[in-house]
């Protein structure tokens, strides 16, 4: 799993910052890229990365605000002309449906490819057997949501020392066991998988977060989730601005992530306000309160191990 940031600027770009999105990268897990929020020249943004078009399976939408949807209808119209054929997977507030599709109807727009559209609440809203994706509500003035990404729990590395007690020798054989349950051998003996592999290997997991105040129950929701991605629109210094519109701090943020006891923070959705020097000062205060993390830029990329 990768992320991608394609756009960490808040209500309008800047010459340094395009508006919300990213791209959760799955290639060698399910070849798909999810992508999160898709504000004004989302595509544009894409094109200076190594992401396909074509290869994004799902969009989830955290709020119908300008900068984080106004570049879909295009993304959505590019992709017919970039080898996109199969179905896209359109999560979000139930508006996103109208939005969308009269975009789509007053341009004139037609798509080679269909589109799935999945009004979210919270809850699961998305399952298979190798993920889960749940959302939860925030408070930003309009509906605006989360979403938590959950891989299922791998099964241990097969334990070589116990298969050679059991006259198991390397070869295709290993395969077979790790595969299912019970194998039985050409002897007849019966090998359980439980008995001859490791701990479990636990799936990684990822919050993101759209824009809200801060929420009391997100801490229990996110608890040590492996990466949270937080909006920081405004620094401490302006808490009042904060609140007025709905919005969190850096600090806010980064107290989220020292109660839920997450593994790494990265803060998204800065006020073009702030410039690097500031950010640079702040970000060694808030180590003080939690560590790791980071204010992300555009074009930055994290591996979630």
């Amino acid at each position: 799993m990768e992320i991608t940031f394609l756009g960490t600027g808040s209500g309008m770009p800047s010459k340094n910052r395009n508006v919300s999105s990213l791209a959760l990268k799955m290639l060698q897990e399910r070849d798909e890229v999810w992508l999160f929020d898709c504000g004004e020249a989302t595509q544009h943004q894409i094109m200076k990365t190594t992401i396909k078009p074509r290869k994004i399976a799902k969009i989830f939408i955290t709020h119908m605000h300008g900068d984080h949807v106004l570049g879909l209808p295009g993304l959505l119209s590019s992709r017919s002309f970039q080898d996109g054929e199969s179905a896209v997977e359109l999560y979000g507030p139930p508006s996103l449906k109208e939005f969308v599709e009269t975009s789509l109807k007053t341009t004139g727009t037609h798509l080679n490819y269909p589109l799935i559209f999945k009004p979210i609440a919270e809850g699961i809203i998305y399952q298979d057997q190798d993920i889960k994706v749940s959302a939860k509500k925030l408070q930003h003035g309009m509906p605006s949501y989360a979403y938590k990404i959950e891989e299922a729990d791998k099964i241990g590395p097969l334990l070589p020392e116990r298969l050679k007690k059991l006259g198991v020798s390397p070869g295709p054989i290993y395969e077979t066991i790790k595969n299912q349950p019970t194998t039985v051998l050409p002897n007849g003996t019966e090998v359980h998988r439980n008995d001859v592999t490791g701990p479990d290997i636990p799936g990684r997991r990822i919050a993101i977060c759209g824009d809200t105040k801060p929420v009391e129950s997100l801490a229990q929701w996110v608890q040590g989730v492996d990466v949270l991605i937080h909006e920081a629109t405004f620094m401490e210094a302006d808490e009042q601005l904060a609140n007025d519109y709905s919005h969190s701090t850096a600090a806010d943020a980064t107290r989220l992530a020292k109660k839920a006891q997450v593994n790494y923070l990265l803060m998204n959705h800065i006020s073009s306000r702030y410039q690097q020097d500031l950010l640079e000062d702040e970000q060694t205060r808030l180590k003080d309160i939690f560590s790791p993390l980071q204010f992300v830029e555009d074009f930055m990329e994290f591996t979630v191990k």
